[in-house]
C-alpha cells in the first residue's frame, strides 16, 4: 500500500530562518513557477532483519518561495518532523525489524520562486539575527588562519558592507569553479584556500567563514538549481548560496559561485538570488529530528539513511522539473 498525502497547508505555513522579517523587500522581480519531482530509492538493503531510518529534507515557504503543493508517495508510513536549530523540516520513515530490500520515496512539489534583490543602501528595521550565524562549523573553523586571512582581505574596508564586498570579490577572483578530480564539494574552507577550486559548497564555505571571522553573520542555504535555458528536464545535483547580515539593512543575498561562472553578473549576485532555484534546507552540521545516531550532517539536501544505527549509502536519486504556465496553475 502506498501512502500519498497532500500536506500543502502544513508546509506552506512554516517559515525558516532570518528571512521571515523581509516580506517588505519584494520589488519588481522575476517569478518562476515549476513542478519538481524528487525520487529516492534505498536499495540493496542487507538480507537479514534490520531497523531502517530515512530522513529527506522538505522545502518550506518563506518570503522568497511559495510551496504551492507538496505530495509524498512512499511505501510505508512516514511523519513530518522539524529540527530546532535551523528550523529545517523533513520526512522521516522508520521500519523496525524488517526484511525489505528496497524502499522508495517520491516528493511531488509545486513551487513558485521569486527573484530576491536587496540594496545595501536600504534602511530597514530587521529582526535580530540568530547568533548561530556567527559561529564556526566543523569544516569552517574560525581559527587563527581564517581570522588572519579575513583581516587581510578586509584591511582597507571601512564599513561592514565594504568588508562583505571585499570578501565577495576575493572569493570570486581567487576561486575557480571546477569539479574535476577529488576533494571538492565538502565545503571545507581549508580545501578552498589551498586548492582554490571547487563547487558552490566550497565557494560559500570561504565566503561564510571569512565574514564570520570579521563579525558579520552569514548563512548557508542549499537546494536545487533550475536551468535558465530549459523549461523541463533533469537536474543533475544541488546548488547552495549564502546571505550576510548588516544591522541597519538586514539579510543580503549572495551567490559567489554563480558570479564566478558569469562575470557579467558579478554585481548582480552581490545582493540578489535569481528565481532559478528552490531552497530545501539551511545550515551546516545538521542534527535531524528524530536525532540520527551518526554524526551531524555536513549539509542536508540528499536523503540520509541509517541501517541498524549505521550510515547507509545505497541510495539512487533522480530530480526532474517542468515549468508551469499560468494557465496550468489551477489544474
Amino acid at each position: 500500500m502506498f501512502y500519498c498525502v497532500v500536506i500543502t497547508v502544513f508546509i506552506s505555513c512554516l517559515c525558516i530562518g532570518p528571512v521571515s522579517a523581509q516580506s517588505q523587500l519584494h520589488q519588481v522581480a522575476e517569478v518562476r513557477t515549476f513542478d519538481l519531482v524528487y525520487d529516492a530509492e534505498v536499495h540493496s538493503l542487507p538480507s537479514e532483519r534490520k531497523d531502517v531510518a530515512i530522513w529527506i529534507p522538505l522545502p518550506q515557504s518563506d518570503d522568497h518561495q511559495d510551496i504551492l503543493d507538496l505530495r509524498i508517495d512512499a511505501q510505508y508510513e512516514w511523519t513530518v518532523e522539524t529540527e530546532s536549530e535551523y528550523g529545517n523540516t523533513m520526512l522521516h520513515l522508520a521500519l523496525n525489524d524488517t526484511d525489505v530490500e528496497t524502499i522508495s520515496v517520491t516528493l511531488y512539489i509545486r513551487a513558485r520562486r521569486h527573484e530576491y534583490q536587496r540594496q545595501l543602501t536600504t534602511v530597514a528595521h530587521p529582526e535580530p539575527f540568530d547568533g548561530r550565524w556567527l559561529m564556526p562549523d566543523r569544516l569552517v573553523p574560525l581559527d587563527a588562519f581564517v581570522t588572519d586571512l579575513a583581516m587581510k582581505v578586509t584591511e582597507e574596508a571601512g564599513t561592514e558592507a565594504a568588508k562583505a564586498r571585499a570578501i565577495y570579490d576575493y572569493v570570486v577572483d581567487t576561486m575557480t569553479y571546477d569539479k574535476s578530480g577529488t576533494g571538492w564539494g565538502n565545503g571545507d574552507i581549508y580545501w578552498a584556500c589551498d586548492a582554490k577550486t571547487g563547487n558552490c559548497t566550497d565557494f560559500h564555505a570561504l565566503f561564510i567563514g571569512l565574514n564570520r571571522a570579521v563579525g558579520i553573520p552569514a548563512t548557508f542555504e542549499i537546494g536545487f538549481p533550475l536551468p535558465s535555458n530549459r523549461t523541463s528536464g533533469q537536474i543533475e545535483g544541488y546548488h547552495c548560496w549564502a546571505q550576510f547580515y548588516l544591522k541597519d539593512v538586514g539579510w543580503i543575498p549572495v551567490d559567489t559561485s554563480e558570479a564566478n561562472k558569469n562575470e557579467n553578473q558579478r554585481d548582480y549576485f552581490f545582493g540578489a538570488h535569481d528565481q532559478n532555484r528552490v531552497l530545501f534546507s539551511k545550515g551546516r552540521d545538521v542534527n535531524l529530528q528524530p536525532p540520527q545516531q551518526g554524526a551531524a550532517l555536513n549539509y542536508f539536501i540528499y536523503p540520509y539513511v541509517e541501517v541498524n544505527g549505521e550510515s547507509f549509502d545505497n541510495v539512487s536519486l533522480r530530480f526532474t522539473f517542468s515549468d508551469v504556465l499560468s494557465a496550468d496553475l489551477d489544474k
